[in-house]
């Protein structure tokens, strides 16, 4: 009766071990976390308008503000493949990037308004844009659907990054 339990149970935990896994032929899921967060790109025209940058983003009825934390933005450059190993570098793009941070994000309407200073200290125009996340399987449909915000600010307002 023992082996009996013992077999079943290792029948149980094999069967539940696989199931975890991929499936026959499919590529295995990363182990990241998707960043509830709205992403912003200060384009490289009007980068050098903005000091301090400031965004609201509010969504199913709750908001969150705070002053967003600018770092120079970039491209990738190829620089090509050498015996399978392929390797790209940074380049400076004369934009700046930045994140705020929230505690969910769905696939309801959201609603982001920038505002900030300028280096003399002048406060930017106020400019708000409302849409919605967008959803993507940047890993396939069997790892998850991921959610993205993003807008762009630039000398005209606020765009909804694509």
């Amino acid at each position: 009766m023992r082996s009996l339990r013992l077999l079943l149970a290792a029948m149980t935990t094999a069967g539940l071990a696989s199931a975890c896994g991929p499936g026959p032929g499919a590529a295995p899921c990363p182990a990241i976390a998707q960043a509830t967060a709205v992403a912003v790109t200060v384009a490289a025209g009007y980068a050098q308008e903005v000091h301090v940058l400031r965004l609201k983003a509010c969504q199913d009825g709750s908001c969150t503000e705070d002053d967003v934390e600018l770092r120079p933005g970039s491209d990738s450059v190829d620089q090509g493949c050498t015996e399978g190993v392929c390797s790209a570098t940074a380049s400076p793009n004369g934009t700046k990037v930045g994140t705020l941070m929230l505690p969910t994000l769905t696939e309801s309407p959201m609603s982001v308004t920038a505002s900030g200073t300028a280096p003399d200290g002048t406060a930017l125009p106020l400019h708000t844009v409302d849409f919605r996340p967008t959803p993507d399987y940047p890993f396939g449909q069997q790892c998850g659907r991921f959610l993205s915000a993003g807008v762009l600010l630039d000398g005209e307002g606020l765009h909804v990054r694509t």
